[in-house]
């Protein structure tokens, strides 16, 4: 049978399946007659081997592409009983976020080389002579860094009370929240040009935060230290993030850039809506991260704990991106 015929024969079945589809993920699926509910079973299987046959015959990817998502709503219904808002929230965060970023990793790969490949080169070169911090810094902001980090960061008030650590902790994680994932979808979002500004942004935050690092690192032992153990933390997932939400914004470019003979609409459809599950991750990992920066970086807690912290944390990002919901 070509496909012409396979799909006139199979169509109907198809937007039966839709249609029943469509009424389950409006009620839970226990409460469907018994004669749907077998319908729904017999569906599902039949589909399931729709797509089966269509991937092995190469007959297209739009055709895949729909099926696959069939099945996918399917399964979804089929094997679980509908979790509330909260389950399916925690679900993607925990499981599908990492499942959904390793399909895709070889724009996690390109991302995250085109952001910390600069970060670190940009590191060595200013450590080794600071001045150079100047060609990309501004004159303030490098006398701010100074000041900011070259004393100690947890001298207390005349009351004794530790400065910034207080009532302020809440409000800074707002500002952390707002500002780092700001940056994420601004950096997702301007990928729709062809994915051109996303790689200038990465670049250009690569470089700029590489510069910071290194000049402070290079003025002296005190302010390496306050600034290491600063960032060593919050640094996994939120650095990690930015290199996530790069991808995604390459993610989104390439669909429009590649999409075929598909119209932008489609395109968006077929692997648009996968970047924007990975930049919803990385704006996950990004609010994460604030909450670590606002109330445990600050904190008056010896370097050597930090540095510890520090290490595990970067090791559970890699891990858990790498593992979560593998074998599921």
């Amino acid at each position: 049978m070509n496909k012409r015929k396979f799909v006139q024969a199979r169509r109907p079945e198809w937007e039966n399946f839709r249609k029943l589809l469509d009424r389950v993920e409006t009620r839970p699926i226990r409460k469907l007659p018994a004669a749907d509910l077998d319908d729904f079973s017999r569906l599902l299987r039949e589909v399931s081997n729709d797509l089966a046959v269509i991937r092995s015959r190469e007959w297209g990817r739009e055709l895949e592409d729909f099926l696959n998502h069939l099945v996918t709503r399917g399964y979804n219904q089929f094997y679980s009983a509908p979790p509330g808002r909260f389950r399916e929230f925690l679900a993607f965060a925990t499981v599908g976020f990492p499942r959904e970023l390793r399909r895709h990793w070889k724009y996690f790969a390109l991302g995250w080389a085109l952001f910390f490949l600069p970060l670190l080169i940009s590191w060595a070169v200013v450590q080794m002579d600071p001045s150079r911090a100047s060609a990309v810094l501004p004159s303030e902001q490098l006398e701010a860094i100074d000041e900011m980090y070259g004393s100690k960061l947890y001298d207390p008030d005349e009351d004794g009370v530790v400065q910034g650590f207080g009532d302020q902790r809440a409000i800074m994680a707002g500002f952390y929240i707002r500002n780092n994932v700001g940056i994420a979808l601004i950096c997702f979002a301007i990928g729709i040009l062809f994915g051109i500004g996303t790689i200038y942004l990465l670049l250009f935050n690569g470089v700029v935060l590489g510069a910071l690092s290194g000049y402070v690192v290079a003025q002296s032992p005190q302010h390496a230290d306050n600034f290491l153990s600063f960032v060593v933390t919050h640094g996994s997932f939120e650095l990690t993030a930015i290199a996530i939400a790069g991808a995604a914004g390459l993610m989104l470019g390439d669909s429009f850039l590649h999409r075929g003979n598909r119209t932008v609409k489609d395109a968006f459809r077929v692997q648009g809506l996968d970047s924007v599950k990975v930049a919803f991750g990385a704006a996950l990992m990004l609010v994460v991260a604030a909450g670590i920066e606002a109330f445990w970086s600050p904190s008056p807690i010896p370097s050597t704990i930090k540095y510890i912290v520090g290490l595990a944390s970067w090791v559970f990002v890699y891990a858990w991106l790498a593992l979560a919901g593998r074998g599921k």
